[in-house]
């Protein structure tokens, strides 16, 4: 078993093993355990009674954090020239269609989000390969295959993330930076759990919400009572 660091030893006794805290209180705690020097990332995990090999079991969705992701989100819109203007004017880092095209398949992808448009989709469509693993790839499901490519842009800017169960039936992703407020964090945890309460499959039985927890970078996790969610 490693040591623990100064700062690990200072916080270790702040996390009740087994405790399950409120949605409230976690929003707190995981600010005081935090020991990193830089801004650390937010994250929830939530496991899932569902089984994802079943397609009408899968949870997928979106959600607008309320107090945005507290991080630069690097928006490439692949669109038709006629919307490159108001694309631009929507916050997008990078605008265009073939050019960026190239530079995928070139290797190229220093960007976080790609929204493009239905009439596009049959050359972003052959970039699957490269896009697909890095979790990049266009999806209407997401909101990021639209006509309205400038309304989706400023969705993404403000805080839209989407979200997906993983094979082991768990979500995970981040919902903000540490450097939030506690009402900040509790705000855009709130809203997450929620959304995915919402879309419970019909063919789910048992327990739906399993488990809650919430973590920094290099964080303990801290467990969440789903019951203070509800």
């Amino acid at each position: 078993m490693s040591k623990l660091t100064k700062n690990q030893k200072s916080v270790a006794d702040k996390v009740e093993a087994g405790k399950a805290y409120t949605l409230e209180e976690a929003s707190k705690l995981v600010k005081e355990i935090t020991t990193t020097k830089f801004d650390a990332s937010l994250d929830i995990d939530v496991r899932l009674g569902v089984d994802p090999r079943k397609a009408n079991q899968m949870v997928r969705g979106v959600v607008s954090l309320p107090n945005g992701t507290g991080k630069v989100t690097r928006v490439l819109c692949l669109c038709t020239p006629d919307q490159e203007a108001t694309a631009k004017e929507a916050g997008a880092d990078y605008v265009g269609l073939d050019e960026y095209i190239d530079k995928i398949k070139g290797g190229w992808t220093d960007i976080d989000v790609i929204i493009t448009m239905p009439s596009c989709m049959g050359k972003v469509g052959p970039l699957g390969r490269v896009l697909g693993p890095r979790g990049l790839m266009p999806n209407p499901k997401s909101g990021t295959v639209t006509m309205d490519v400038a309304k989706a842009v400023k969705e993404v800017k403000q805080g839209k993330i989407d979200f997906k169960v993983d094979k082991a039936g768990i979500i995970h992703t981040s919902i903000g930076k540490v450097n939030m407020t506690p009402e900040q964090i509790l705000g855009n945890a709130k809203e997450f759990i929620s959304t995915v309460i919402k879309l419970k499959p019909a063919a789910a039985k048992g327990t739906y919400i399993k488990s809650i927890f919430i973590s920094s970078t290099m964080s303990k996790g801290v467990k969440i009572d789903p019951k203070s969610v509800e």
